[in-house]
């Protein structure tokens, strides 16, 4: 069974940052993309960032320049660089992956983690 465990969350003053990580356990063959999604109270979830087994990345209009994806392919995990952090940022986070094999791929999520930060 596949889990991704999340991470970094927490409350944070306006202009401060944090690192949101993201854990991909059990059996599988490989994970294909990555990524990072939120949602706000009252409001759908939106992608945040994504980035490919070949770590091509991309990125919100709303957070480029200031977060910043990466992943460790040899432990199976992805970051988000959360910097200058805005008001508008709180919402709960939550961590996606592909993952399974070219004939098999699955789409998984994290159970979130909440990023509040106060003006």
């Amino acid at each position: 069974q596949v889990q991704l465990v999340e991470s970094g969350g927490g409350l944070v003053q306006a202009g401060g940052s944090l690192r949101l990580s993201c854990a991909a356990s059990g059996s599988f063959l490989s994970i294909n993309s990555m990524g990072w999604y939120r949602q706000a109270p009252g409001k759908q979830r939106e992608l945040v960032a994504t980035i490919t087994s070949g770590s091509s990345t991309n990125y919100a209009d709303s957070v480029k320049g200031r977060f910043t994806i990466s992943r460790d392919n040899a432990k199976n995990t992805v970051y988000l660089q959360m910097n200058s952090l805005k008001p508008e940022d709180t919402a709960v986070f939550y961590c996606n992956a592909i993952i399974g094999s070219i004939m098999n791929w699955r789409n998984y999520w994290g159970q979130g983690t909440q990023v509040t930060v106060s003006s």
